[in-house]
């Protein structure tokens, strides 16, 4: 038989081709071997997958400096590690859409509830949750500026070191997000709160392990990071709102408090 895949002539006992290095597939799709495929792949202990999310926890230094430097079978590539993050991420968009009467938008209590101009931005924020998500990884990296000068990272360097941040703290929310909106989707809104510190506090953990920086000035270009990231988001975060009033999709007054 030949190579599925590269159509190269191999001998019976190969179980790999020695051209592609390609799996050997003999036997028809069964659902036994199709969830062996799946957990053999995703949550094998060898596995890639598992390996970066592991060590993006425990050496997120080896992991991101390692692909920057050239090291590119040992760990999952940041571009798929981040498409992984935005499959999920839309599942639990899927859900808070689903959810999205339940949940409280307003959740610093400005209005005395969600109004009918924050549902329409929620919904809105929903449709294009993935391009904001991939919009900020350029953010963080020009914020990432002062904190990793002295790597000398250049830009695209500093869009992996972030596509590989954002697309853990993605992942590793998941499960909780998914609990949440199943079980109780009312304190949603709190609990992304309390993610986006997750975001911020992982992103505070990366500059600690990738530089070399220590004390006062740790401290310093960390919160100097945050600041400059804050105020692209919450730019982008006001973009919506203001698109919304100049085309004449909600008025101002849809974001008072209901009477």
């Amino acid at each position: 038989m030949n190579c599925k895949n590269c159509e190269t002539p191999l001998r019976t006992d190969y179980s790999f081709c020695a051209k592609c290095g390609a799996k050997i597939i003999r036997n028809r799709i069964t659902f036994k071997n199709l969830w062996y495929d799946v957990t053999e792949r995703y949550f094998n202990v060898d596995n890639t997958f598992l390996r970066t999310f592991i060590h993006l926890f425990t050496k997120p230094e080896i992991v991101i400096d390692g692909y920057i430097s050239g090291i590119r079978k040992k760990y999952l590539n940041p571009v798929s590690y981040l498409g992984i993050a935005l499959t999920l991420s839309s599942f639990v968009v899927y859900l808070m859409v689903k959810a999205s009467d339940k949940i409280d938008f307003d959740v610093f209590g400005v209005s005395g509830g969600s109004t009918e101009g924050m549902t329409k931005v929620a919904e809105v924020t929903f449709d294009f949750q993935a391009l904001l998500f991939i919009a900020y990884i350029p953010m963080m990296a020009i914020a990432g500026w002062i904190c990793f000068e002295s790597k000398k990272y250049n830009f695209t360097e500093r869009l992996v070191l972030f596509m590989y941040t954002l697309a853990h703290y993605s992942i590793t929310s998941f499960v909780p997000s998914v609990l949440i909106l199943l079980i109780k989707p009312l304190i949603y809104g709190n609990m992304a709160l309390v993610f986006t510190l997750f975001m911020y506090l992982y992103s505070a953990y990366i500059i600690k392990r990738l530089t070399t920086f220590k004390g006062a000035a740790y401290i310093a270009r960390t919160l100097i990071f945050y600041m400059v990231f804050t105020v692209q988001y919450f730019g982008t975060s006001l973009a919506i709102p203001l698109y919304l009033i100049i085309t004449g999709q909600v008025s101002p007054d849809d974001f008072l408090p209901k009477k």
